[in-house]
């Protein structure tokens, strides 16, 4: 869906945000087919990713993958697990109290660092690995948000993910 102009009421709806959401864990994988290191805090490049983190390669569309930490305990439950661990997810950032999908093709900051919202983050064919059969499904609908870095900076657990008027 596109934005819509800025007069209109559409718009005025979808950019009110009860609270700020925060980050509630962070992760980086150095390498392909290497487990995802749970961090305090990461530095994000700008146009790039989080340093330290693979896809610091790439085109910077999928430069930092959220996940909404809501979202968690539905995959938990649809996938007959207890609880899902964000590593097994292979996310950075896991945010709670703001709806990422909200957040596709709009700007926001996460502490210091701004972000562009890409697209949905789907699930890849290791979900069934990962989380038995039918994990692929499980996680459909709430893998979360691949975002860009716009500007650059530190980022921390705990810091505010709030929406950035652009």
């Amino acid at each position: 869906m596109r934005n819509p102009p800025p007069d209109s009421d559409l718009h005025a709806l979808m950019t009110q945000f009860p609270r700020a959401g925060r980050v509630e864990w962070i992760g980086l994988r150095p390498a392909r087919e290497t487990p995802i290191r749970p961090v305090d805090a990461a530095v994000a490049v700008t146009g790039v990713g989080l340093e330290g983190d693979r896809y610091t390669g790439g085109s910077g569309k999928r430069g930092v993958t959220l996940i909404q930490a809501e979202h968690l305990p539905a995959i938990a439950a649809l996938s007959g697990h207890d609880v899902v661990s964000p590593v097994t997810l292979r996310r950075n950032l896991v945010v709670s109290g703001i709806p990422l999908i909200a957040l596709k093709g709009r700007r926001f900051r996460v502490g210091e660092v701004v972000l562009e919202g890409t697209a949905p983050c789907d699930p890849c064919s290791k979900m069934e690995a990962a989380l038995g059969a039918g994990g692929y499904n499980a996680l459909r609908g709430m893998g979360g948000l691949c975002a860009r870095v716009i500007e650059g900076g530190p980022l921390k657990i705990g810091d505010a993910v709030e929406w950035v008027d652009a």
